[in-house]
């Protein structure tokens, strides 16, 4: 259900980083999950068959490790929540499709956004 009030649609996925792409995959499989794009980066998306969140996995070898809710917006120049978040990154075009920005939870943790791009729909990376 796409709602147009200003706020969010709900957790489409999670952003999982990790040192080994391939351990963690399996570790998913292992939970049920079915890998249903995968780039050459190391890097995939994996989905449950009986639906819910995606789960988005990443390498990452550079940094501190994250974990964070991926969560859907319809308009993001619309995006106009009652309590105004704290912005890591506003909404910038990405290259798999869509506008993603950051926000920063009371905690600091980050919370992805993701709005079309142009209408348009695309892969989900958080």
């Amino acid at each position: 259900m796409t709602t147009h009030d200003g706020t969010t649609d709900g957790i489409q996925g999670f952003l999982v980083e990790t040192r080994n792409y391939g351990a963690t995959a399996a570790f998913w499989k292992s939970l049920g999950y079915e890998g249903v794009l995968e780039t050459d980066h190391g890097s995939g998306q994996w989905q449950h068959p009986a639906g819910g969140p995606y789960v988005f996995i990443v390498e990452q070898h550079e940094r501190e490790l994250v974990t964070r809710p991926v969560l859907t917006v319809a308009d993001a120049d619309a995006f106009a929540p009652a309590r105004a978040p704290e912005f890591a990154r506003p909404f910038t075009p990405t290259h798999w499709g869509v506008r993603q920005a950051l926000v920063l939870d009371p905690d600091g943790r980050t919370v992805a956004l993701e709005a079309p791009l142009s209408g348009r729909h695309g892969e989900h990376h958080g």
